[in-house]
C-alpha cells in the first residue's frame, strides 16, 4: 500500500503536481503546450454542444466518421485537468486517428470546480454515458477513455450501480491513462482547494473502493491501465495499485508502462496512429 500518509504537505503537493515531473520542458510550458492541443474539428464531421442534461456544462462534442458502416465502435473520452481545468473543447485531438478508422468519438463536458463538486461531476459523466447509449443504439461496442482526472471519472463510470438508471450500458473496454483512483491523498493538497472534498466525499468517489461492484458488472470488459514513465512516483503507484486490485478481483486487465512519456504527452500522442497507446486502443476495438 502507498505510504502517502507519512508525507509532509509539501511532499504530497510535489507528488501530485504532474507538470513538475516532465523532463521535456518547464512546468508552465508543459501545461501551455497541453492546452494548445489540436482540437480536430477541421478533419472530421462534428456535432458540437449536444446536450445530455439540463445543466450548462452538460454537453457533448461528437466526432463522426465520414463513411458510414454498420460496425461502428464508439469511444467516450473524459478530459483531465484535475477536475478544475480544460473542457471538452480541448478533447478532440484523439479523434484524428480514430475517426479515420471508422470510430465515433464523443468528448464529454462536465462542470469543473469550483462550479461543480466531485459528486456532481461523477453523476454527470454517468448520465453522459446513459445519454450516448440512448442516442447511438446502433453502435457495435462502447469504450471509455480518460486521462488523469478523466481516468478517475472513467473508472467511476465503470464502478456504477446501473440499477439506478434506465439503462445498463454494455461497456466493452476501458482505457485509463495516468489516473488517480484513490482521492484521499490529495485532500490536503492544492488540488482540493477548489474541490473542497471532505474525507467522506473522497472515499465515496474513489474507484479503489468499488471493486466488488466492478467484479459484478465488468467481467466481459477489457481494461488497460496506462502510466507514464515520468509520472510522479505517487501517480505511478496509484496506477500500479489499482491495476493489481483489478487483477486480484479477476477482471480482464493489463498494465502499460509507457517509456519516454510524461503525464501530458502520454495522452497528447494519441493524435498519432502509430503511437503505442493508439495502436492498443484500436486493437481493443478490433480496428488494428
Amino acid at each position: 500500500m502507498s505510504d502517502w500518509r507519512k508525507m509532509s504537505k509539501d511532499d504530497l503537493e510535489h507528488q501530485f503536481s504532474p507538470s513538475s515531473w516532465s523532463h521535456r520542458m518547464s512546468a508552465d510550458d508543459v501545461i501551455r503546450a497541453h492546452v494548445y492541443i489540436n482540437k480536430a474539428r477541421s478533419v472530421t464531421q462534428t456535432l458540437l454542444d449536444v446536450p445530455y442534461g439540463d445543466g450548462d456544462g452538460e454537453k457533448l462534442d461528437v466526432y463522426v466518421p465520414s463513411s458510414s458502416s454498420p460496425d461502428v465502435p464508439l469511444v467516450i473520452y473524459f478530459h483531465g485537468g484535475y477536475w478544475q481545468f480544460l473542457s471538452k473543447n480541448e478533447s478532440g485531438f484523439l479523434a484524428v486517428p480514430l475517426v479515420q478508422r471508422g470510430v465515433v468519438v464523443v468528448a464529454v463536458g462536465y462542470s469543473v470546480a469550483p462550479k461543480g463538486d466531485m459528486d456532481l461531476m461523477v453523476s454527470q459523466v454517468r448520465r453522459s454515458v446513459v445519454s450516448v447509449v440512448q442516442q447511438y443504439s446502433h453502435i457495435s461496442g462502447l469504450y471509455l477513455c480518460g486521462h488523469s482526472a478523466g481516468a478517475h471519472l472513467a473508472a467511476m463510470v465503470l464502478s456504477t450501480d446501473w440499477t439506478q438508471y434506465d439503462i445498463s450500458p454494455q461497456i466493452k473496454g476501458v482505457f485509463l491513462v495516468s489516473g488517480i483512483y484513490d482521492l484521499q491523498p490529495i485532500l490536503s493538497t492544492y488540488v482540493n482547494e477548489p474541490l473542497k472534498m471532505t474525507e467522506e466525499v473522497a472515499i465515496r468517489n474513489s474507484p479503489s473502493h468499488f471493486l466488488p461492484q466492478l467484479k459484478r458488472s465488468s467481467t466481459s470488459c477489457d481494461i488497460i491501465v496506462a502510466v507514464a514513465q515520468n509520472d510522479s512516483p505517487e501517480f505511478r503507484k496509484q496506477s500500479e495499485e489499482y491495476f493489481k486490485a483489478l487483477e486480484s478481483a479477476g477482471l480482464r486487465v493489463s498494465f502499460e508502462d509507457v517509456p519516454n512519456t510524461d503525464h501530458f504527452n502520454i495522452i497528447e500522442q494519441l493524435v498519432d496512429e502509430n503511437y503505442r497507446l493508439t495502436k492498443l486502443l484500436l486493437k481493443m476495438m478490433g480496428k488494428s
